[in-house]
């Protein structure tokens, strides 16, 4: 008897702060590549690599097609992974080199011509594309079985997403001026630099979540589900068809807001009003392109420390309020900051900076539900069938989250082309509106549709607690 108490308290225990924070640090490690991707995958393939906006665009859309079949396959074989170190621990520790290794070789410019170089763009963005997924679908499913208390997972992916934000932050403040500073003019040679830096900071960081993680929930002992059966109870599973559509379209939308920001501050924001504002705080820059560096890491720099505020205080007031309501409270937020961009003009850098401080803010209210709710649908479908299968949950997810990186970022991509844009030259008035618009109400109109499919989410508070109640006490049956 006293064993049994053992594992069933074991399987909602409150985490370490030790364990909480290496498991965050993992998507730090992941973040150091993924958000240089999101933020500089376009523009280093338009203005560095050296293919078109178009060009670029296509590729990011057709390496999708490989995702839908490469990434329900990952969930399988994650589900079906058994070791002493568990299912998904296992995961994070094998794909930690091979993530840095492909997360340097897609930023370096190789010597070929027009069409080897579109050659090797696509086979190191696939490989990528892979190594991510065997890396951080585990490494997302793994929240799900650290703990079976629901208010202890919101605190883990609050630290999740503390260290993400932490990433982000570097990335944002330090990836330009470390490309300028280490290409001196050659900025394919800065992003080799920069983004090797970056991997290998990774590949440390994985291994501390290995090493300080564990796995504490089992699928139920007589579960003899087939993997079609899995797919099944997925389509049947409302509240996981409605996550699916929101990160789908969710990631659609950071990807196209993020990649059209070096646009925005290369053509659009008036050098000279960027000078003085960054004067005023007694900030000089010698030229015009560490003037947008400058500017551009300073303006990421503080809508994510406004970010970082916002998830400390997620917690708590998901907690009070439920996780569904305050999503959308910080997605309307987010629509009316970032349509915001819309009436703001070139020379206006102080409200571009504020604006961004506020859209960072209540955007940040989100950032740690997201997950915290995936691995709640992944309860929901054990409440409802008596079946398990954490990792298939996030491997559709996962995929969504990809597909949503890839259509954005080519969705910023054929609007530019659209528009006239034609790379390091100064923009016709066409291609200027196409990067404001891109910055402003296209992405606003889309968190607007985030907010609205959430509205069909049916796990509310009062659902959570019913679930977790009944789960722990089945948990407590077959410990």
């Amino acid at each position: 008897m006293a064993d049994t108490t053992r594992v069933a308290n074991d399987t909602g225990r409150r985490l370490s702060v030790v364990e909480k924070a290496g498991y965050g640090v993992g998507d730090m490690a992941a973040n150091f590549i993924f958000q240089t991707m999101v933020m500089f995958q376009l523009a280093f393939y338009t203005d560095a690599f050296g293919i078109t906006a178009a060009a670029a665009g296509t590729l990011l859309v057709v390496v999708r097609f490989w995702d839908a079949i490469f990434d329900p396959i990952m969930g399988v074989v994650a589900d079906r992974t058994n070791t002493r170190w568990g299912k998904f621990r296992p995961w994070v520790l094998w794909t930690a080199v091979p993530f840095g290794v492909m997360g340097f070789l897609a930023f370096v410019t190789p010597d070929l011509g027009p069409s080897g170089k579109l050659a090797y763009a696509y086979l190191t963005y696939i490989g990528l594309m892979m190594v991510y997924s065997a890396n951080n679908l585990p490494y997302s499913a793994l929240s799900g079985v650290m703990t079976g208390d629901l208010a202890e997972r919101t605190s883990l992916s609050s630290y999740r997403f503390v260290f993400a934000m932490l990433a982000q932050l570097i990335i944002q403040g330090l990836a330009l001026p470390m490309v300028h500073y280490f290409g001196q003019g050659d900025s394919a040679k800065g992003y080799q630099y920069t983004i090797g830096i970056f991997s290998a900071f990774a590949v440390l960081l994985f291994f501390v979540t290995f090493a300080t993680t564990r796995e504490r929930i089992q699928p139920p002992p007589n579960q003899t589900a087939s993997v079609g059966q899995h797919f099944a109870d997925l389509l049947g599973n409302r509240p996981w068809l409605v996550m699916f559509v929101l990160t789908l379209v969710l990631f659609i939308t950071l990807a196209m807001r993020g990649s059209v920001v070096p646009y925005y501050f290369n053509y659009y924001a008036d050098k000279a009003r960027l000078a003085s504002l960054l004067g005023a705080f007694g900030v000089t820059a010698a030229d015009e392109g560490t003037v947008v560096s400058i500017a551009f890491s300073v303006f990421n720099v503080l809508g994510t420390i406004a970010t970082i505020v916002a998830i400390f205080f997620s917690k708590s007031v998901s907690v009070r309020y439920g996780k569904r309501n305050v999503f959308i409270t910080g997605l309307v937020g987010t629509v009316v900051f970032t349509g915001a961009f819309y009436v703001i003009p070139p020379t206006a850098a102080p409200a571009m900076f504020a604006c961004e401080i506020l859209r960072q803010f209540a955007y940040g209210f989100t950032i740690p539900l997201l997950w915290a709710m995936m691995a709640d649908v992944a309860d929901f479908s054990e409440w409802k069938t008596g079946r398990r299968a954490t990792a298939i949950v996030f491997s559709a997810i996962v995929f969504a989250l990809k597909a949503g990186l890839g259509f954005g970022g080519a969705i910023t991509g054929y609007v530019l082309s659209a528009y006239g844009y034609v790379p390091n030259v100064a923009q016709a008035s066409p291609a200027l509106d196409g990067i404001r618009n891109t910055m402003s109400i296209f992405p606003a109109f889309t968190f607007a549709v985030c907010a609205g499919v959430m509205l069909f989410y049916e796990i509310d508070k009062r659902t959570e607690i019913q679930m977790t109640n009944e789960l722990a006490e089945r948990r407590e049956g077959y410990a």
